[in-house]
């Protein structure tokens, strides 16, 4: 438990609990570096109060007097409802069942900061909430994988391609989305949410692959050409498809070196989408995988950020 965390365990205690007499939830969810467990010295110039979230049953309302300030830091009490929380964080309804729907359209970064924090106290049911949300079905988390590979396997001659006509910073560009791409694939393989942005590749760092899979990423940006780019991305790419192999997500997949439509430029590749397309038995799930372009649901969650304007574009699919 980090030490915001901590802070805000601390407060609910000797604080909010003696100022409750109803059956409640309580909790740190949602914004905040605290939340992750990455909270530092920095992190305590903004936002980072003494807090908890205060959940009470439908139709009750709760009005705390609090002190200003908790051991130095401003203190901050949400009350919610369970139900409603959710409704506004996800658009999801912890009555109803989860949907195909639901899963492509949760902002991960979202899904993350609802599963992480911590639960203080629970007479409503907030952690089994939770639990439904800790991950994505195997179906689901099948296409998403299959979306992330797509995101690498048509751009990974190009590095080539552009260095080849004298484009060292295009190839650089590509490499870096490529790097990118192949962190976000070690995520989906060791079955972690992955965070916003700025806290992206301190997680990586974290996963079980990070310490071997990190220096070859690092190579790939600390290259000059794009025969060096190249040779590392190659090297990258095989070690994404061997913790595939050894994780047995499929069955095992040859890794191989192409030359794309007898072009001069090496390419690592592996049949992972098929192997994984194999494993997909949700009938909703393969009529999504089977449209093209596979890999747009990703894109929409990255760029809309409202849950109810991703469900539109999912209905329209």
């Amino acid at each position: 438990m980090g030490a915001g965390l901590e802070l805000c365990s601390r407060f609910y205690d000797d604080v909010v609990r003696q100022a409750i007499d109803l059956p409640h939830s309580a909790a740190l969810l949602g914004r905040g570096s605290e939340v992750l467990g990455y909270d530092d010295e920095m992190s305590t110039d903004h936002n980072c109060e003494a807090r908890a979230l205060v959940f009470v049953p439908e139709g009750v309302e709760l009005h705390l007097q609090v002190p200003q300030t908790f051991e130095g830091r401003t203190a901050l009490v949400e009350v919610h409802t369970i139900r409603r929380y959710f409704l506004d964080q996800l658009t999801f309804d912890p009555d109803a069942e989860l949907t195909i729907r639901d899963w492509l359209t949760f902002p991960e970064s979202i899904l993350l900061q609802m599963t992480t924090g911590g639960v203080f106290h629970d007479e409503l049911g907030l952690q089994a909430v939770r639990d439904r949300l800790v991950y994505y079905p195997d179906d689901v988390w099948r296409y998403l994988m299959i979306t992330a590979w797509w995101r690498v396997h048509p751009e990974m001659n190009l590095v080539g391609r552009s260095g080849y006509v004298g484009d060292e910073l295009g190839s650089a560009v590509i490499g870096s989305q490529l790097v990118w791409n192949l962190m976000r694939l070690c995520f989906l393989l060791e079955r972690q949410y992955a965070p916003y942005s700025k806290w992206f590749g301190t997680a990586f760092s974290r996963l079980s692959c990070g310490p071997s899979i990190g220096p070859l990423l690092r190579t790939v940006l600390q290259t000059s050409s794009w025969q060096e780019r190249e040779e590392a991305l190659g090297a990258a790419y095989r070690a994404v498809g061997e913790l595939h192999n050894r994780l047995g997500i499929t069955e095992p997949v040859e890794l191989g070196v192409e030359h794309l439509v007898g072009r001069p430029f090496k390419v690592v590749w592996g049949d992972f989408i098929g192997a994984l397309w194999d494993g997909i038995r949700d009938p909703e799930v393969r009529q999504v995988a089977e449209r093209w372009p596979v890999g747009g649901l990703d894109e929409i969650r990255n760029l809309l950020w409202k849950a109810r304007d991703r469900r539109q574009a999912v209905d329209s699919l």
